[in-house]
């Protein structure tokens, strides 16, 4: 392949990994058209396995398709399955195709029965001859058998579609899979996999009672393989509605399945499934002994104030036994409120385990820790710190060494964790409650006036940790592809000192990174304070970062608002009110909204310089000015507050047009300084330093940029000591005590500034 011949051509490792595409379905879900749609437009090789044309043209066997879907993956083709696939055992041999260089995916399209039967039964000329008015009964027999597919069957992706533009979402993603790419790793769409049966399949089917759709949240989406009657006893508050269509089946696992429904606060949050999930304990009503009374009155109380400022997200509070009395309290109590229970519901199960065993997607887990953070005890914390292992453990001495009573404290999994690997946890907040139990340390001998106080702060910290995360999480998302996660809290990031003037719901990132931002910016235009205000809000700007591009100031379109700088550098006599200096080659400014104590831009006045994929090794003599410019008001700076370190350095793809340099001290003591982006453009590569341009250049006639968009992404470090922190308010607490030394690669070749 080019791919692989370019990659080999540079020296570079090449690990290309097949796709085993297994397609589960009744017939008339739209299997082999999902392969017809997607194998023409997709640039990777794919080769389709149905079982009704395997021998030559005619049905065959299973054998014969899982022969050659080996021989189209030796050959390095990716292999869709088109066949039902319904139940386990059926797609166990094609699961077994998968290995170190094969992914196995599964694409579920479970679209209403009615929809399947209807295709079904009008289609003419079908390879497997299944069209007519026997193609009824046929689906009607398969859906009895259905079994939603898990990841402990061995998947490494699973996408469920309930819709057809849940359907048209997956084939563009499948479409836009090239060669080299691989897809996120999980359960996307996912609704009760333990589910067989579909609500209402035909109005001639065999009628029973179920659930009213008026009563519980979109019921025609609701799985069902338990009893109506049981479920009317677990649920007495539901109505009872006569001719709706089920199969209801009456065995001991049936029945099992009815409770955890019935525990569970409705039945819609396990649609639900792309949303980021908080799975947490109920923190100090065990080894704590804590009231549960008062505990469910904190729990409603803080779950009722955050579920209003969140968006696609979601809260689980778990416990092991069906008859939790902390889960039936505040199960009660979140009905009486009106609780949306897509956002907030309670679950049975291992907190460790409710991907893999009881089929719900979760991504960060609290740990309802002791003070010193260690492993031990019993309950929750063991059993956290044991299924996430000594990586875990590790991982949180990082963060801290421990923890005040009602506060928490964020950790990243290491992903050699089998938390990680295993359940897809990314994060364990550990929060420490309130103590009632005088063999534990700091009891409070039932004062709970105290003890509510606490435990609401933990309640509080542990929520606003678990936004901060699920912000760092969001990931732009890139073509084709979907079911990333983009801004779910649907929360305003507040830039600098602009007005944004977005409600909360629209400013998503979805809608910041997929049109042009400086196409929706015509009312800063003329206002130059209003489009200095943006100097550092880096959006979605697609920069031509390809270096063999010569003059990229020809294929960027700069908005009307990003001229602000080039206008200032172009006709500095007209802005003295801003400019500090004004010399031959370049114009010095303070940055409008500093991100440090000092932090100035020293711009060049050369017509066509916009950014650094411009700069070629005749404009070195003007690089080196820049630098000296700002060197000698660091000096300045120095000599004022012999505290100060600087740094000097240019970003890989500015919003504003015109060259400008970064002279910014590295305090980062500045209000302005308010979101990860803001960090992230001076704290990773995207900050390239002067000093490595000038080399750059001076050797390689340009500079060598690196692609920007996950850099300002990544999670807060710290610039010196490189710790990992959960918010930008924990990170400047940090870094203004943290007296670590610098990394020794900003040390090295005058990155850094230092005082005299």
């Amino acid at each position: 392949m080019d791919i692989e011949n370019a990659a080999k051509a540079k020296g570079e490792e090449i690990n290309v990994k097949s796709v085993v595409v297994i397609l589960v379905g009744a017939p008339g879900s739209g299997k082999s058209t999902f392969c017809d749609q997607v194998m023409p437009s997709s640039t990777r090789p794919w080769v389709r396995i149905c079982q009704d044309t395997i021998g030559n043209g005619k049905s065959g066997t299973k054998a014969q398709c899982l022969k050659s879907a080996a021989s189209a993956l030796k050959d390095g083709k990716s292999v869709f399955i088109d066949r039902c696939n319904l139940d386990r055992e059926q797609r166990l041999e094609f699961v077994k195709l998968g290995g170190p260089n094969v992914d196995v995916h599964a694409v579920v399209l479970d679209l209403p029965a009615k929809l399947c039967i209807s295709r079904s039964i009008k289609r003419t000329g079908h390879e497997g001859n299944l069209q007519g008015g026997k193609a009824a009964a046929v689906v009607n027999r398969m859906l009895q058998k259905k079994e939603l597919p898990k990841l402990s069957e061995g998947f490494t992706r699973i996408t469920l579609c309930l819709n057809e533009s849940d359907v048209q979402a997956c084939l563009n993603t499948y479409s836009a899979l090239g060669p080299m790419d691989t897809l996120p790793n999980g359960y996307f769409g996912q609704k009760n996999p333990d589910a067989k049966i579909q609500l209402g399949i035909m109005k001639f089917l065999k009628k029973a009672e179920v659930p009213a759709a008026n009563t519980i949240s979109d019921a025609s989406r609701i799985q069902s393989s338990f009893s109506p009657q049981v479920f009317q006893e677990k649920n007495p508050g539901y109505k009872r509605v006569e001719n709706v269509s089920s199969f209801p089946v009456n065995t001991a696992k049936d029945l099992k399945e009815c409770e955890d429904l019935a525990v569970c606060s409705a039945g819609s949050h396990i649609l639900n499934d792309d949303a980021p999930t908080l799975a947490f304990p109920s923190i100090s009503t065990s080894d704590f002994q804590f009231d549960l009374e008062k505990a469910s009155d904190i729990i409603i109380k803080k779950v009722e104030e955050f579920v209003n400022k969140l968006g696609n997200v979601r809260l689980v509070l778990v416990d092991l036994s069906h008859r939790s009395k902390i889960l039936s309290l505040v199960k009660a109590k979140a009905t009486e409120k009106n609780i949306d229970s897509s956002k907030f519901f309670t679950f049975v199960g291992d907190i460790t385990r409710l991907c893999s065993e009881r089929g719900l997607h979760y991504n960060v887990i609290a740990n309802a820790a002791n003070w010193r953070l260690k492993p031990g005890g019993g309950g929750v914390n063991a059993s956290i710190f044991n299924a996430a292992g000594p990586a875990l453990e590790v991982a949180t001495k990082e963060q801290a060494k421990s923890l005040q009573p009602g506060k928490s404290v964020a950790v990243p999994l290491p992903s050699t964790s089998p938390l990680f690997s295993r359940e897809g946890i990314t994060h364990v907040i550990h929060v420490l409650g309130p103590n009632m139990n005088p063999q534990r340390p700091n009891c409070l001998n039932n004062d709970y006036i105290t003890g509510c106080k606490v435990l609401s702060e933990a309640y509080t910290s542990l929520f606003e940790d678990f936004a901060s995360i699920v912000r760092t999480q969001a990931k732009l998302a890139k073509g084709k592809n979907v079911n990333l996660v983009t801004n779910p809290l649907g929360l305003q990031e507040h830039n600098e000192g602009v007005n944004m003037k977005h409600s909360p719901n629209n400013d998503q990132k979805s809608k910041r990174e997929d049109v042009n931002y400086y196409d929706k910016s015509k009312k800063y235009k003329g206002s130059l304070y209003e489009a200095e205000a943006n100097i550092h809000d880096f959006r979605t700007e697609k920069e031509h970062t390809n270096n063999d591009k010569i003059d990229a100031s020809t294929t960027k379109v700069w908005g009307s608002w990003a001229q602000a700088l080039y206008h200032i550098a172009m006709h500095p006599e007209k802005h003295k009110d801003v400019v500090l200096e004004i010399l031959d080659d370049v114009v010095i400014l303070h940055d409008l909204y500093p991100k440090a104590r000092r932090h100035l831009l020293v711009l060049t006045r050369s017509e066509g310089l916009d950014c650094l994929t411009a700069v070629r090794k005749e404009h070195l003599n003007l690089l080196r000015t820049m630098h000296d410019v700002g060197m000698r008001w660091v000096e300045k700076f120095l000599q004022e507050d012999a505290s100060l370190i600087f740094r000097l350095g240019y970003h890989s793809a500015p919003s504003m047009r015109q060259l400008h340099l970064h002279v910014i001290s590295q305090d980062f003591d500045s209000k302005h300084l308010k979101n990860k982006k803001h960090w992230n453009s001076f704290n990773t590569a995207f900050f390239y330093d002067s000093v490595d341009v000038i080399k750059d250049v001076s050797n390689h006639g340009k500079a060598t940029l690196r692609d920007d968009e996950s850099l300002l992404s990544t999670e807060l470090r710290c610039h010196r000591c490189r710790s990992a922190h959960p918010n930008i308010p924990r990170l400047k607490s940090h870094i203004s005590n943290c007296r670590a030394p610098f990394p020794h690669s900003l040390l090295q070749s005058g990155r850094l500034v230092l005082p005299p």
